[in-house]
Formats: C-alpha cells, sequence, structure tokens
C-alpha cells in the first residue's frame, strides 16, 4: 500500500491529528496541483476532473481544522475519487 492510499484511508476517518503536509501529499497523489494565492490561501485543481478545492492554511498549528476535512470529503466523494 503506497503512502497517498494510507492518507486517503485515514483521512477518510476524519482524525483529528491531519496535518497539512499529509493533505498535500494526500491530494497530490490524487492529482490535485498546488495553487498559491494570497495569504494563506491556497487552492487545489485537478485538471482531469476539473475540480477545485479552495481553503486556508492553518496556522499557526498545521492541523487540518474538521470542518475543513468534511468539506474536503465532500468534494473527493462527489466527484468519485475516493
Amino acid at each position: 500500500m503506497t503512502k497517498g492510499i494510507k492518507l486517503v484511508t485515514k483521512f477518510k476517518t476524519l482524525p483529528k491529528d491531519f496535518t497539512w503536509a499529509e493533505l498535500v501529499t494526500m491530494l497530490g497523489h490524487l492529482g490535485f496541483a498546488e495553487i498559491q494565492g494570497s495569504g494563506s490561501r491556497v487552492k487545489f485543481y485537478n485538471k482531469q476532473n476539473d475540480c477545485l478545492i479552495q481553503l486556508h492554511k492553518p496556522h499557526p498549528a498545521k492541523i487540518i481544522k474538521k470542518y475543513a476535512m468534511k468539506e474536503i470529503l465532500a468534494i473527493l466523494e462527489m466527484e468519485k475519487m475516493i
């Protein structure tokens, strides 16, 4: 099992300790490219599925907020990517 698949499996459980670095790695595994916006704004775009995810980088902690994880999970499930 690859690291990307392990991260997808972990992400589906909505853990309280999922980090920004893990999210970037997971989305990269799913074919998303990171596009840095202004400040802490970041977009992830998957050209193949024409799917866009917009987020703010968490700060000062690097843990992804639960509401953001739920939104990302809903998008990925709707696009049938996971």
